[in-house]
C-alpha cells in the first residue's frame, strides 16, 4: 500500500496536469494548509512553489492558476489519494 504522501504527491500532480490540460494558462502553485506543507516538508512539487495558506484545510490543497496570482479566482481541488502503483524504468 502506497504511503499518504505518496497519495497525496499524485492527486496533487493529477490537479496539476488537469488544470495545464485545460486552462491556457499553467498552474503556479500549490497552497496548502500550513500544517500539511510542514508535515510534508515540501518546498515545490513538479517545480511549482508549496506555499502555506492557513485558509485551506488539512487534507485539501490549491491549484493557483498564472493568471489569477494575485487575485481571488483559485481553484480549489479535494486531495484523494489512491494506492499507487509502482513501475520501474527499463534498464539501458
Amino acid at each position: 500500500m502506497a504511503s499518504p504522501e505518496a497519495k497525496n504527491l499524485e492527486a496533487i500532480a493529477k490537479a496539476i496536469d488537469q488544470h495545464n490540460q485545460n486552462c491556457p494558462y499553467p498552474a503556479a502553485e500549490v497552497r496548502m494548509n500550513p500544517f500539511e506543507v510542514e508535515r510534508l516538508g515540501w518546498d515545490e512539487i513538479r517545480g511549482l512553489p508549496v506555499t502555506p495558506d492557513p485558509e485551506i484545510g488539512t487534507g485539501r490543497f490549491r491549484i493557483v492558476c498564472s493568471r489569477e496570482m494575485g487575485g481571488d479566482g483559485l481553484e480549489e481541488v479535494e486531495a484523494v489519494g489512491r494506492e499507487l502503483q509502482t513501475v520501474a524504468p527499463p534498464n539501458g
